[in-house]
């Protein structure tokens, strides 16, 4: 019997072995998913993957000007207005400027009012009175003058002495005839030159005042249009980097509607037709289904972005995208989500030979 020990205990190990192994081997139980996967009643059906978005596509929102940001009045979920204020950066600098600008804009115009408000009442009775004066001036010459002429012995009187009163009544007619002039001059008021060039400088300073105005504006984001922000990155002490960035300040969709973007593959995209009829089911709950209405087709094929994992998919596959909008305009979905959408399309046309 010793030589059969050995084999016997090595065959008893081995179907206690197995047995043990077979009876502790885990049962699998089929599972069931929690939602049935979305099915179509047609036969003759386009399937692609849509994407809500709004009416206007998703608007990356940018600031003008690079800053410190110093105000923020929306948050994620808000609706706004065309124009409502966003968020700003710091504008201290352009507030001094502003202020400097509106300074020399009322001087420009208060130096153009003095000079169309010429001449100052108060500035007449002196040249008025510097012209009597020059009046009288003149008479005595002429009175002196005509003494010395009344003298019939022109041996009584010196050669010299007629000379000088002439020359005296000459220069009082002179200077009768320049305070009249400067009178003349000083009631036809500012000379036109002297005022289009001081309208001029009160232009300068208004385009200067303006263009600081503007500079100032531009500090603040504002809403292109009517809409909701859908994203907000912008926190209150932080630097906002103007230009495109790889993470928007904010994402901003406008319009009353909601689109959905429907990639569908270039081998499919023949089918497709504008009157064709077609339904989107939300990803996690097939039995919510919503009609959708044709909006237009984006004449660009791209490359496909979303890859499905299908071992059969090329990675260089093309779509057209298909845009439609919900019927219902109070759908319950948000914007990004991904739905799954299904065209239905005629049978194709068999040639004849």
């Amino acid at each position: 019997m010793k030589p059969y020990v050995l084999p016997i205990v090595a065959v008893l190990s081995l179907v206690f072995a197995v047995s043990w192994t077979l009876a502790e081997r885990p049962v699998r139980k089929p599972s069931e998913p929690p939602e049935p996967p979305p099915e179509t009643s047609r036969a003759q059906t386009v399937a692609g993957v849509g994407l809500v978005e709004p009416g206007t596509e998703n608007i990356a929102l940018s600031c003008a000007v690079s800053g410190l940001v110093t105000s923020l009045d929306v948050k994620a979920g808000d609706r706004v207005r065309s124009g409502q204020k966003l968020f700003s950066v710091d504008d201290r600098d352009l507030v001094a400027d502003l202020a400097v600008k509106r300074a020399a804009l009322s001087n420009a115009r208060a130096q153009l009012a003095k000079l169309e408000a010429a001449p100052r009442p108060e500035e007449l009775p002196p040249a008025e009175a510097k012209v009597a004066e020059a009046k009288a001036q003149l008479a005595d010459a002429e009175v002196q003058m005509r003494l010395i002429d009344s003298v019939a012995d022109l041996r009584a009187v010196r050669k010299e002495d007629v000379l000088r009163r002439r020359l005296a009544s000459q220069a009082a007619q002179a200077r009768l005839a320049q305070a009249e002039k400067d009178l003349a001059l000083l009631k036809a008021g500012t000379w036109a030159p002297d005022l289009a060039i001081a309208r001029t400088q009160v232009e300068q300073a208004e385009a200067g005042v303006r263009q600081e105005e503007i500079n100032l504006d531009r500090l603040t984001t504002r809403a292109p249009m009517d809409g909701v922000i859908l994203q907000n990155k912008v926190r209150l002490g932080q630097f906002a980097q103007c230009g495109p960035l790889e993470e928007p300040l904010m994402i901003f969709g406008g319009g009353r509607e909601l689109h959905v973007r429907t990639d569908v593959d270039e081998e499919d995209a023949w089918r497709v037709k504008s009157s064709a009829p077609a339904v989107a089911h939300v990803r996690g709950n097939s039995r919510s289904t919503y009609p959708l209405e044709f909006v237009r087709f984006e004449p660009y094929v791209i490359p496909k972005k979303s890859l499905t994992g299908n071992a059969t998919e090329r990675v260089d596959t093309r779509v057209l995208q298909v845009i439609y909008r919900f019927r219902d305009r109070s759908v319950p979905v948000f914007n990004g989500q991904q739905m799954d959408v299904f065209i239905n399309v005629a049978p194709p046309v068999s040639g004849g030979a």
